[in-house]
């Protein structure tokens, strides 16, 4: 059997019950190969990517592009924020200095 490449639009679902949807391709990470899965931008969401690792796929289901993006509008999956360090930084300094260790330098 000739190996093919691992590139499909996708439902993949997820253990604990969650789903997204996406181009789905094959990486290799630090030595462990991931799903890769690039959501497209939705109303809700501009496009980004996720990595699963086999562990966490309960099944991944090949549809049609179409149907993927209807798909991942219809989850509303979003990437991870950043944080938000002004906000980060004020809860720091509104916790007063013996909340910091006299060892650190930096005050987050």
């Amino acid at each position: 059997m000739e190996n093919e490449k691992f590139d499909l639009w996708c439902l993949v679902e997820l253990f604990g019950h969650s789903k997204i949807a996406g181009k789905c391709t094959e990486q290799n990470i630090a030595g462990s190969n991931m799903l890769r899965v690039d959501v497209p931008e939705t109303s809700k969401s501009g496009a980004f990517t996720k990595y699963y690792g086999a562990g966490a796929i309960y099944a991944i289901n090949p549809v049609t592009e179409e149907v993927a993006r209807t798909f991942a509008d219809s989850l509303n999956v979003a990437p991870v924020n950043p944080w938000d360090v002004k906000k980060l930084h004020d809860k720091v300094l509104s916790l007063g200095p013996e909340s910091q260790d006299e060892d650190d330098d930096f005050p987050y």
